[in-house]
């Protein structure tokens, strides 16, 4: 059986580490956990992980970042991907782009900063097959 992964993506480490603290106590070691910085960086961590045999299972991302934003990271994603669950977690995405990554990116939810940890970890609970 494969390995399981949640990758965090946030240009702010800070944000990172309050993710990875989160997922980590609500999930324990059940996955693995990645982060990255931007959305070339989490594309290259995808591509890593596939070639290690483990699978994406849920990717979180910021919206507003340095290069692509976070609507255009989910729907490269969701065009190579399209079984990972995507999550949006944001204080400036703007309608359009929450619009967009709905109808281009199969968007599970999008979370708004400062969010709320239970909201989180309910929001990847109720992705994640049963």
């Amino acid at each position: 059986m494969s390995k399981l992964a949640i990758l965090c993506v946030d240009d702010e480490a800070i944000i990172l580490n309050s993710l990875l603290r989160q997922l980590q106590t609500a999930f324990d070691d059940t996955y693995l956990y990645e982060t990255a910085e931007n959305a070339s960086e989490a594309l290259e961590i995808i591509e890593e992980l596939q070639g290690e045999g483990t699978d994406l299972l849920v990717i979180v991302s910021d919206w507003l970042m340095p290069g692509a934003k976070g609507d255009e990271l989910l729907i490269d994603v969701h065009q190579r991907f399209p079984g990972v669950v995507k999550i949006m977690l944001t204080g400036q995405a703007d309608h359009d782009a929450v619009e967009r990554a709905h109808d281009q990116a199969n968007l599970h939810t999008c979370l708004a900063k400062p969010w709320q940890e239970q909201d989180l970890i309910q929001a990847i609970q109720s992705a994640l097959p049963q």
